[in-house]
């Protein structure tokens, strides 16, 4: 009977044993919610807390802010691998230590809609960004906030960053949805989709040119002030919807102002096994651009 006992017991007492090392050495990830009043409803997002997160009660993290892509959420990193991916990387001492935080953006292009109706950008601005930058131990000033993302949140990074380079000391897009020629589809077009019908929630249907590249990572990149933003990008080289040949037009305008940037063109479609392959990198990249600031 004992020894029945004791196989039933084993695995529990093991497994409690190892909880606190793996905790500790993986960190862990809490989703919640806030309430905003430029909205009008309650925003979801989860954040990626570093190893040393709990016991280090009085330390400041940089935080990077990583937007999810059109049809994800602010689980992104959960229900894709990459938390698992990330904690790999700080147990391997692979990463520094920071927030990575993930906030919920249905279709917005984290941008304000032609219309008015959502006003993303200035939620993220005015109320998401202050309110966990009180609500988690992160240290103060541009160079410890970075911004990355994958697919639309690509371009929502770039976005944000291009217009806001004072709020951001570094930048990454995966696979970003960039779009050099603005394709002319109107309302009775019948090449016209369901995706065609999201962008007309944000950008106008047809899509109206100007408010097109007022918000165009494209555009921003070829006036914004970008000095010390460090930049990077990547994109697969057979991407689904042509993405590709917009990163390669992002690399030419940075290039031709003689802006510093990271842009390499991988093997690859549009898709997660992509995006995981390549996540590493950009993670490093920021992790490289928290480091190289001087702590105060």
């Amino acid at each position: 009977m004992n020894r029945l006992l004791w196989a039933r017991l084993a695995p529990l007492l093991l497994l409690c044993l190892f909880l606190p090392r793996l905790a500790g050495a993986t960190g862990r990830a809490e989703c919640r919610s806030l309430d905003s009043r430029i909205l009008g409803h309650k925003v979801a997002y989860c954040i990626l807390l570093p190893p040393s997160y709990e016991a280090e009660k009085t330390r400041r993290y940089p935080v990077l802010y990583f937007l999810h892509g059109l049809g994800d959420d602010e689980q992104m990193f959960l229900h894709s691998g990459g938390f698992n991916l990330v904690a790999d990387l700080w147990e391997q001492h692979q990463l520094g230590e920071f927030l990575i935080v993930t906030p919920a953006a249905g279709s917005s292009f984290y941008i304000n809609s032609r219309d008015g109706s959502q006003r993303y950008e200035d939620f993220f601005l005015r109320e998401f960004l202050p309110t966990i930058e009180k609500r988690y131990r992160t240290r103060a000033g541009r160079a410890f906030r970075g911004i990355g993302g994958v697919s639309m949140g690509g371009y929502g990074a770039l976005h944000l960053a291009f217009r806001h380079p004072e709020l951001f000391g570094s930048v990454s897009a995966h696979s970003a949805a960039l779009i050099e020629k603005l394709p002319r589809i109107t309302a009775a077009d019948p090449r016209l989709s369901a995706r065609t019908q999201v962008l007309g929630d944000v950008f106008g249907l047809p899509p109206d040119p100007q408010f097109w590249d007022r918000n165009n990572p494209l555009v921003l990149g070829r006036k914004a002030e970008l000095a010390g933003l460090r930049i990077y990008f990547d994109c697969g080289s057979e991407d689904d919807y042509g993405f590709d040949d917009g990163a390669k037009a992002l690399d030419k305008v940075l290039a031709s102002r003689r802006i510093p940037h990271e842009f390499h063109l991988y093997p690859g479609g549009h898709n997660w096994t992509y995006f995981r392959e390549h996540l590493p990198a950009s993670l490093e990249f920021h992790s490289r651009a928290f480091d190289s600031t001087p702590r105060r």
